[in-house]
């Protein structure tokens, strides 16, 4: 059997799998919230320890950067260590993987009912393929064909420098500039962005906030969800959330292009992340795909790039599963 994980910030999805030959099966899972636990040992010990089952391998798909055998999860105290999981969780074995990378290795795993396609484009068999997930933060990644399998490749794409693209862009980055020092795209495109576009075009004047709006955001939860929701709502008429999430759509569009143009993906761009999925009535109305493609020269290559939104929330369990059952094959070969 083998642990399969989500590792984020806020929660941590664990499924064991089952191995049956070439293919997986889950047979328990559950979410637990990470910040209540001092280390992921201490989480999926408790885990394993409810579940009763005696897994030999776990593969961690991790919010944060992976160097080596070793990572750090962005929104946590936490610094993991393959070594020493593998000796705390009593295992033979540890992977752990960036959170995108995970996702891309799903990607493979996705029938047609998982996808919501934004264009169909001309996928080109074997091309490289793109991942952008805006979620708490913005995570990237791509995949390439090494002859008999995808490879999947993580990215921190997601702090690169914020490319402003008109005068109401260049407005935002340099009120984001005095806030922050630097500005990616993660500052804007994300569940902790759409909040500082939300108050650049509120107290730059751009749009009114009603008496009732700013009530119900300053006692919300969570900011972004309240936001979001708001701009959704077709009983209300909210200027000030409709344009921040149309100018949050905009400028996701141009980073998914950017990203695209980068990696040729021919093969098709995926949306992934917990925000695409919730929004999908606002791109229809957005222009997200004309920021997209809008590349100069090069705009008719990414006119032809299909583009898909990943509705199922349980790709990165999957990707981190498939990564894990192709590296116990390898391990196989290799010691034969």
């Amino acid at each position: 059997m083998l642990i399969a994980g989500d590792v984020g910030g806020t929660k941590t999805t664990l499924v064991i799998y089952e191995i049956s030959g070439d293919t997986v099966h889950p047979v328990v899972e559950a979410t637990l919230p990470s910040a209540q636990y001092h280390s992921l040992a201490s989480l999926v010990s408790e885990f394993l320890q409810n579940s009763g089952m005696k897994p030999e391998h776990a593969v961690f798909g991790v919010a944060g950067p992976v160097i080596g055998s070793r990572a750090t999860i962005t929104n946590l105290p936490w610094t993991l260590d393959e070594d020493s999981l593998t000796r705390d969780l009593a295992l033979r074995s540890v992977r752990l993987i960036n959170d995108l990378q995970a996702i891309a290795y799903g990607i493979p795993e996705l029938g047609r009912e998982d996808l919501y396609t934004l264009n169909k484009g001309e996928r080109i068999p074997h091309g490289p393929m793109a991942v952008i997930a805006p979620g708490t933060g913005l995570g990237e990644a791509y995949i390439t064909w090494e002859g008999s399998r995808h490879h999947a490749h993580a990215s921190e794409g997601g702090h690169c420098d914020f490319g402003p693209r008109s005068e109401l862009e260049i407005e935002l980055l340099s009120c984001l500039l005095e806030q922050h020092g630097h500005v990616s795209y993660e500052r804007i495109c994300s569940g902790m962005g759409l909040p500082n576009i939300y108050e650049f075009l509120r107290d730059k004047d751009h749009y009114e906030e009603p008496i009732w709006l700013s009530r119900l955001i300053s006692k919300a939860d969570d900011r972004t969800a309240a936001i979001v929701q708001t701009a959704l709502d077709p009983g209300i008429s909210c200027e000030l959330c409709t344009k921040t999430l149309e100018l949050f759509l905009s400028i996701l569009g141009a980073e998914t292009g950017n990203l695209a143009l980068k990696v040729m993906a021919t093969g098709g761009v995926y949306l992934g992340g917990g925000i695409p999925p919730k929004i999908l009535p606002a791109f229809a109305d957005s222009t997200f795909m004309e920021s997209f493609i809008r590349k100069g020269r090069l705009s008719p290559a990414l006119e032809r790039m299909p583009v898909h939104v990943i509705l199922n929330p349980l790709v990165g369990l999957m990707g981190a599963a498939s990564f894990g059952l192709s590296s116990l094959h390898e391990a196989e070969r290799e010691g034969a």
